[in-house]
């Protein structure tokens, strides 16, 4: 199936988009200079031709105040510190991933002992774990032996790094899962 850029350049300039110059509508604007000074409110047209007198813009940065709030910039300038602070933010957030597990009924001690050190792995990196108990065939018959399985797990999870449940113990058809995270 093909995926479709074209909402996505438009989401990217609905970000933040300031009107600029002759696109403000009010009649009236409370100005700030370039230095960060207050002007007051004045007429948008005289705003206009002290920005043009400067070589700069007039752009309106709060429009939703009353009367609307306008400042004298460097657009471009305005947009480049934008666009730094978005980054910064973006960097800044940790992506917490679902780390999958999957074991059987007929896991041996050894393989259960690995999977409980990869959880511990994932959950101290701060990611969740989910961990999934499939029955196949015949297995489906023991139910009980699987969430019991699968509590055991927690539980040995449990001992080496607190853990807290996300989403209890559930069974959909013959799979049971979990999910957990640290505390």
């Amino acid at each position: 199936m093909r995926i479709s850029r074209k909402n996505q350049r438009y989401q990217q300039d609905q970000h933040k988009r300031h009107r600029t110059n002759a696109f403000i509508k009010s009649l009236q604007v409370r100005l700030i200079d370039e230095t960060g000074q207050n002007i007051g409110v004045i007429d948008t047209a005289q705003a206009l031709e002290m920005a043009a007198e400067r070589g700069l813009d007039l752009v309106e940065v709060s429009p939703l105040a009353n009367p609307p709030v306008a400042k004298i910039v460097d657009y471009s300038k305005l947009r480049y510190q934008e666009e730094k602070e978005r980054r910064k933010e973006k960097a800044r957030q940790k992506k917490v991933e679902i780390k999958g597990i999957r074991m059987s009924l007929r896991i041996s001690e050894h393989d259960t002992e690995v999977r409980i050190e990869q959880a511990v792995k994932f959950l101290t990196q701060g990611d969740k774990v989910k961990a999934a108990l499939v029955l196949k065939g015949r297995e489906h018959q023991h139910m009980g032996l699987a969430r019991e399985n699968l509590e055991k797990f927690v539980a040995a999870i449990n001992e080496k790094i607190p853990v807290t449940l996300e989403q209890p113990i559930t069974a959909q058809g013959g799979n049971f899962s979990v999910v957990m995270a640290k505390k």
